[in-house]
């Protein structure tokens, strides 16, 4: 749709929408840079307070992806003020500002329009070094797969939504989407300089097509090492996916071979539309064991789940086992 429109070439701008990275990075110096996202979405949990967070963690995930530390922040607020409680509201922002403040991060103002169904995010403001960027394009061959959380939000809120998800279920999926990726980013930057995106709304497949599309490679997935959380599978293995995660699965079939005869809720799986989802990490097999060594302490979670390869006729090749 927007193809026709031409974007102006400014030559401070490091990384811009061309290659459909996680943020954008604008150039002010030879050692500042400052990286700016937004992101909003209606609740995807029943708790005001939970949501709250879970949007607040998520809005700061495209900064950490890009390698970034947080320097400000707007609201961004949509609430039907005449058909639900103002008090509804006030837990929002309480539950955005308790993942600001475990990120050190300030919100220092805000927007708010009338809207026919609650939506919150913030817009966010960082600073990275222009040498120290991450961004989704730099995967190179050989390389081997990390991601930081488990896979199932968008499996799990929607059967929350649809009363088939049980409790402890529910509590483990807000447990992952409030954390930040702050830990996995600081890691990836103790180690070395390689390809890093977030797990978001159009799920694994559809973020790391993105990736490999930049770096004009192909990516290798085991299904068997997709780590997925709590419930997840037996929720998919009764179909409870929201659209976006058909959509998602629909979008990335033109560039990716299916190497064994996986089930569709396994595919569904893998395109599973991710709320604050963890971070895909491309790195040289001779930078890996110190990236784990990183990981493992910063407490933070990870499974090898492939590798890269030069680019063949597909972005995506899947398989069951390695």
């Amino acid at each position: 749709m927007l193809g026709d429109i031409k974007l102006d070439g400014y030559k401070n701008v490091i990384v811009g929408p061309e290659l459909l990275d996680d943020a954008g990075v604008v150039k002010l110096s030879e050692d500042l840079a400052i990286v700016t996202t937004i992101d909003y979405f209606t609740p995807v949990v029943d708790d005001a307070f939970d949501f709250g967070a879970i949007a607040a963690a998520n809005s700061l995930s495209d900064l950490y992806a890009m390698g970034g530390r947080p320097i400000s922040a707007l609201n961004v607020v949509g609430f039907p003020e005449k058909t639900l409680p103002l008090s509804l509201l006030r837990d929002i922002i309480r539950g955005g500002l308790s993942v600001a403040e475990e990120a050190g991060l300030p919100i220092v103002g805000g927007h708010t329009v009338k809207s026919p169904e609650p939506f919150y995010g913030l817009a966010v403001t960082g600073a990275v070094h222009p040498k120290r960027v991450l961004t989704n394009a730099s995967a190179r061959a050989g390389d081997i797969l990390y991601i930081t959380k488990p896979l199932g939000t968008g499996l799990i809120t929607t059967a929350l939504k649809n009363g088939r998800a049980s409790k402890d279920v529910v509590e483990g999926a807000v447990k992952y989407m409030k954390m930040l990726n702050r830990e996995a980013s600081e890691a990836v930057l103790a180690t070395d300089i390689c390809a890093v995106t977030d797990i978001t709304g159009y799920g694994l497949l559809g973020h790391l097509s993105q990736m490999m599309a930049a770096s004009n490679k192909t990516a290798v997935i085991y299904f068997d090492s997709v780590p997925l959380m709590n419930g997840a599978l037996e929720l998919a293995k009764a179909d409870q996916f929201p659209s976006g995660s058909r959509s998602n699965l629909l979008s990335v079939g033109p560039d990716t071979e299916w190497v064994d005869d996986l089930e569709k809720h396994e595919k569904l799986l893998l395109a599973d539309a991710q709320t604050s989802g963890g971070l895909v990490i491309a790195i040289s097999p001779e930078h890996a064991t110190r990236l784990e060594s990183e990981l493992t302490s910063r407490h933070v979670g990870f499974s090898r789940i492939g590798g890269v390869t030069e680019r063949k006729k597909w972005l995506l090749r899947v398989s069951r086992k390695a």
